[in-house]
């Protein structure tokens, strides 16, 4: 999970907006001028769209590492 902070007017917000619903993102909180989105996923998807938002003006990310747990009594 990343929570990705992207600051932007005009095209550049149309386009982070594009690309976050095409990573179906969640929109934590929002202004006139800044996103702050949730992703959940894969490493690699969380990559690629921290690639994508930094020419569209990331300002900062905030990401979880691995969290796991087995269903059931059984432990990991």
């Amino acid at each position: 999970m990343a929570l990705i902070k992207v600051a932007g007017t005009g095209d550049v917000r149309v386009e982070a907006m594009r690309l976050a619903d095409a990573f179906k993102c969640r929109i934590m909180d929002a202004g006139l001028d800044h996103f702050t989105f949730e992703l959940t996923g894969s490493s690699k998807k969380l990559d690629d769209f921290i690639d994508l938002m930094r020419p569209l003006g990331l300002v900062e990310v905030s990401r979880t590492g691995v969290a796991t747990i087995r269903r059931g009594k059984d432990v990991i």
